[in-house]
């Protein structure tokens, strides 16, 4: 699987200048945050993706996913509502599950 990454909208809190990236592999989700002098990464690997937990408002999604291992959840506001799906279905994907927990045989 190819990594695909998932760009937050600059229209929307905190992403302005420098908007949240979420990365997608077959080994781990990764968010990358930058700021003026410093870059945040955060990542999880997709072994340990507990839920993706996604809040859809008129126009922008909220992106909350969350570990088995007890670290803090990955969180990013901003993205579009079909990037937020996209992201839980490659997780769901390189975990070998489908939405309705039935497993894929690829």
């Amino acid at each position: 699987m190819a990594a695909e990454t998932f760009q937050a909208s600059r229209w929307t809190r905190g992403n302005f200048l420098f908007p949240t990236v979420i990365e997608v592999t077959d080994r781990a989700v990764v968010r990358h945050k930058r700021s003026w002098f410093s870059k945040d990464e955060i990542s999880i690997a997709i072994s340990k993706v507990a839920s993706v937990h996604i809040k859809t408002g008129i126009l922008w999604s909220d992106i909350l996913i969350e570990s088995s291992g007890g670290s803090d959840p990955l969180a990013s506001h901003g993205h579009r509502k079909a990037d937020a799906q996209r992201i839980r279905a490659l997780v769901e994907a390189a975990q070998g599950t489908s939405g309705d927990g039935k497993i894929i045989l690829s």
